[in-house]
């Protein structure tokens, strides 16, 4: 079996845990910001530059590391959904 290192809409479904990463581009962010992104990435991680999908005993845990192009990304999407 290959690397799971992208994203994959077959593994979506059998993500337990995610984990978060953050690029050094985004070490300024407040705490608050944090949660902010984390949660709306992780509810689009299509969006995410880097996604990895680690095997764990009941599923997958997705990693995804949050960039300055991440952030970009995430508000683009929300202009285009108003």
């Amino acid at each position: 079996m290959g690397a799971y290192n992208k994203y994959d809409p077959r593994l979506e479904s059998l993500v337990v845990e995610t984990k978060t990463i953050w690029d050094a581009s985004v070490a300024d962010l407040s705490e608050e910001d944090r949660e902010t992104v984390a949660q709306e990435i992780h509810a689009a991680p299509q969006l995410a530059d880097k996604v990895e999908y680690e095997r764990a005993h009941t599923g997958f845990t997705r990693e995804v590391t949050v960039t300055a192009e991440t952030i970009q990304k995430l508000y683009q999407e929300k202009l285009q959904a108003q």
